[in-house]
C-alpha cells in the first residue's frame, strides 16, 4: 500500500524514543526523590542517635556498664542529639517505608522489575557473572545503547527485595509499641540489642549501596542520568539509567 513503506532506521528511532520515554515513569520519579530525601533524614538522624550511645551489643539488654560486642571510635554523648534524632528518624522511616511500598507495588504491576531488573538465563552464566564484575573492577564507562548489566540488576533486586525489609524489620524490632504488638519482630533476631545490632549493619550497607550509585551515576553520565530522573528521559541520543 502506498505510504506504508518500511524504514527500519526510522522505526528503530521511533522504538529508542518510545523506550527513553517509559524508562523513569512518573511514579518512578517521585518515589526515587522521596526516598532519597528521606534516606538522607535517616543518615543524619541515625548518626546522632549513634553519637549517644556508640556501642553496641548481643542479646536482650545491654548499657553503660555492660560489655559491648563492639564500640564505635566516637565520643559518648549521653543525652546529646538523641532526642531529635529518634524524632527525625521516625519521621524518615516512615515516609521511606511508604514510598518504598508505592514503588515495589508500582513496579510489579507496571512490570518495572521484570523489564528492568529481571535478569536473562544466559546473564546468569559465569562467565557473564565474571565479566560484568571486571567492568565494574575495572570502572569501564557504560555505552549510551548500554542497559543495565547483570550485577547492577541482582544488585537492585537483592537491595529492593532483601536489605530494605530486613532494614525496616530489625528497625521495627527496636521500637517498644510494635514489638508489645509483634513480639516476633524482635524474638526472630534474639533480642533488642542484636536487632539494633543487625540494624546498624544492614545500614552501612544501604549506605555502601548510595555510595556505589551515585559514583555509578557520575561514570555513566552524571548530567544525562539526572536529567533522566528528573524529567524522565536524558537528552536527546542518550539514554537513561
Amino acid at each position: 500500500m502506498a505510504g506504508s513503506t518500511y524504514i527500519p532506521e526510522l522505526a528503530e528511532g521511533r522504538a529508542t524514543e518510545a523506550r527513553e520515554a517509559a524508562r523513569h515513569g512518573l511514579v518512578v520519579r517521585a518515589t526515587h526523590w522521596i526516598f532519597t530525601l528521606s534516606f538522607f533524614g535517616l543518615v543524619v538522624s541515625g548518626f546522632g542517635i549513634i553519637l549517644a550511645h556508640p556501642h553496641f551489643y548481643w542479646g536482650e539488654t545491654g548499657g553503660i556498664g555492660t560489655k559491648p560486642l563492639f564500640s564505635l571510635p566516637l565520643p559518648t554523648m549521653l543525652g546529646g542529639p538523641s532526642g531529635w534524632g529518634r524524632y527525625m528518624h521516625f519521621q524518615s522511616a516512615w515516609i521511606a517505608v511508604l514510598a518504598g511500598l508505592l514503588y515495589v507495588v508500582s513496579g510489579v504491576l507496571l512490570r518495572h522489575f521484570r523489564d528492568e531488573f529481571l535478569p536473562s538465563k544466559a546473564e546468569l552464566t559465569w562467565s557473564s557473572l565474571c565479566g560484568s564484575l571486571l567492568e565494574h573492577l575495572r570502572f569501564t564507562r557504560p555505552t549510551q545503547d548500554e542497559s543495565y548489566n547483570v550485577l547492577q540488576r541482582l544488585s537492585y533486586l537483592g537491595v529492593v527485595f532483601v536489605l530494605f525489609p530486613m532494614t525496616i524489620l530489625s528497625g521495627f524490632a527496636m521500637s517498644p509499641s510494635i514489638t508489645s504488638v509483634f513480639p516476633w519482630t524482635v524474638e526472630v533476631f534474639g533480642g533488642h540489642q542484636t536487632a539494633r545490632t543487625v540494624h546498624f549493619f544492614l545500614s552501612d550497607l544501604l549506605l555502601l549501596f548510595l555510595i556505589a550509585h551515585v559514583a555509578m551515576v557520575i561514570l555513566a553520565g552524571f548530567g544525562s542520568r539526572m536529567r533522566a530522573m528528573i524529567l524522565g528521559r536524558a537528552a536527546a541520543g542518550k539514554e537513561p539509567r
